[in-house]
């Protein structure tokens, strides 16, 4: 099927996630449109539903680990919004079958992007919340990432704090990162990033950001130095 052919399922498919027919489905419709396709697409959306995705689930965190500190609560909490868990929540709802994207940007694999992913993600939150409000934007959330918050049973550590405190332990000077190359269409941008801990090892990692990237070769040194 080419990008150019009609998705007569996303209908269907969007009754199922929010769990019924959308009152407004043109917004959806802008929900999972790209720039790339029209002016009118998702960013706005992401804007507003990456805000109401970090409320719900810094209500979500809160009420269930009682008793936990503000520093491992922050730890769940960013695990669980991050950009990566929403285009991997993304993936597992079926997004990508009903992105609208440009052709170029269909042909540089926008449709598997987790910057795309991950923020058409938060975009369709955005718009069930226009449309119906919080509760109902908090039963998607709550649905979509259960196995998530119910499978953390300790507060996680983000990789570069953990490969701090590992250079620390050993007396080692900081990590340090260096970005190595950026590539890609503005849509698709790939980073690739090499940590380093002098006397003790190196890696690197690429990701749709800076950030990503660095997140990724800290887990892949923590991961060597374990090794």
């Amino acid at each position: 099927m080419s990008g150019q052919s009609p998705r007569p399922d996303t209908e269907g498919w969007l009754k199922k996630l929010i769990g019924r027919a959308p009152h407004a489905p043109d917004r959806f419709a802008q929900a999972l449109t790209h720039g790339s396709a029209k002016p009118d697409n998702y960013e706005r959306l992401e804007f507003l539903g990456d805000r109401i995705l970090g409320l719900i689930v810094a209500e979500w965190v809160y009420e269930r680990f009682t008793g936990e500190p503000e520093g491992k609560l922050s730890r769940r909490f960013n695990a669980l919004v991050s950009g990566e868990t929403c285009a991997e929540i993304a993936r597992g709802a079926g997004v990508a079958t009903h992105l609208v994207l440009g052709k170029q940007a269909r042909d540089d694999g926008a449709a598997d992007s987790d910057n795309v992913l991950g923020d058409v993600m938060e975009a369709l939150i955005g718009a069930l919340y226009l449309e119906a409000g919080l509760d109902e934007a908090r039963n998607l959330v709550r649905r979509l990432w259960a196995d998530r918050v119910d499978t953390q049973t300790a507060a996680p550590r983000h990789p570069k704090s953990a490969l701090q405190e590992w250079a620390a332990a050993n007396r080692r000077k900081p990590p340090e990162y260096e970005l190595k190359d950026r590539s890609g269409p503005h849509h698709a941008l790939r980073f690739t990033v090499t940590v380093t801990i002098k006397g003790a090892g190196e890696a690197s990692a690429t990701g749709g950001s800076k950030q990503e990237a660095e997140t990724a070769a800290a887990k892949a040194l923590l991961d060597l130095l374990a090794g």
